[in-house]
């Protein structure tokens, strides 16, 4: 017996020969969903119950999106520090006129009942390290094709850099983007790792509900359009250019919402988060030309 799920619209005929028979069951559904219009489950959520998230802290947003580019698709570039930043992000973003859809990693789209809901309000999922990989950009190529307002994190996980600043990130996004010629926006965060605790076990609980009264500071930036006019799709080193610059705009994005704080270390303390990584900008120092 298959795993339950809500109906989806109609696959359209021209998708139909994008399946073949050795596709996972979920993967006609995805195509539907991301060539549909946004389902008005998910934007009643957006519109009616995004204060959920905001009990939890203090939002502050600053940059928007050009609005002669919200009626377009777009890929939106997001550095990842915790569990609780995606809430965080689709609730900014929805203030800025975003019809957010996520890159969601396989585990989550799993889960019986949450992970129906996820693959009907548009959420994409991610098969890391499988064959199953490049469906993820299959089903994101339909999405923005729609006019999708898609939601990535180029570091493929939560950054676990000792200082807080992005890993570097993947080349997907990169390719995508300049194949299809999709603007990217970066939109640096800082404060959703002091609502929720890297580790799990009841300190991730814990942590949750005594961010009910610390009300940390969640810092949004929604940063412009990186530049890629003089890059070309398939020219080689052009998508690892791409992604250079992506890193180093979420960097950019990222100083003055940390602001007081150390540039070397994260000053919020959480003993359960590894740092085994390094910064595609250490110190969040991006020379002044990069590629």
């Amino acid at each position: 017996m298959g795993r339950w799920h809500l109906p989806t619209p109609p696959l359209p005929a021209q998708l139909a020969d994008q399946v073949g028979p050795a596709d996972p069951e979920w993967f006609p559904r995805e195509l539907a969903v991301a060539a549909a219009p946004t389902w008005w489950a998910w934007r009643f959520v957006l519109d009616r119950l995004s204060w959920v998230p905001l009990a939890f802290g203090r939002l502050q947003l600053t940059g928007k999106v050009p609005a002669e580019l919200l009626d377009g698709p777009l890929l939106l570039a997001v550095n990842h520090i915790g569990d609780f930043d995606p809430f965080l992000v689709g609730v900014a973003l929805h203030r800025a006129g975003v019809q957010p859809r996520f890159l969601v990693k396989s585990g989550l789209m799993d889960v019986p009942v949450l992970g129906a809901l996820l693959e009907r309000c548009g959420c994409i999922r991610v098969e890391r390290g499988t064959d199953l990989a490049g469906h993820a950009v299959r089903v994101t190529e339909v999405a923005l094709a729609a006019g999708a307002h898609v939601v990535a994190y180029p570091e493929g996980r939560i950054g676990l850099t000792g200082d807080g600043w992005p890993e570097r990130g993947r080349t997907g996004m990169a390719r995508m983007a300049l194949a299809a010629g999709i603007p990217v926006i970066p939109v640096s965060q800082w404060g959703a790792h002091e609502v929720v605790q890297y580790g799990l076990g009841r300190g991730k609980v814990s942590s949750l509900l005594t961010a009910l009264w610390r009300r940390p500071a969640l810092r949004v930036r929604i940063g412009p359009p990186v530049d890629f006019t003089d890059l070309r799709p398939g020219r080689l080193g052009d998508a690892n250019r791409a992604r250079t610059r992506i890193d180093a705009a979420l960097t950019r994005g990222l100083a003055p919402l940390r602001a007081g704080e150390p540039t070397d270390r994260i000053a919020h303390g959480d003993l359960t988060r590894p740092t085994t990584a390094r910064a595609a900008f250490p110190g969040g120092v991006v020379p002044p030309e990069i590629p």
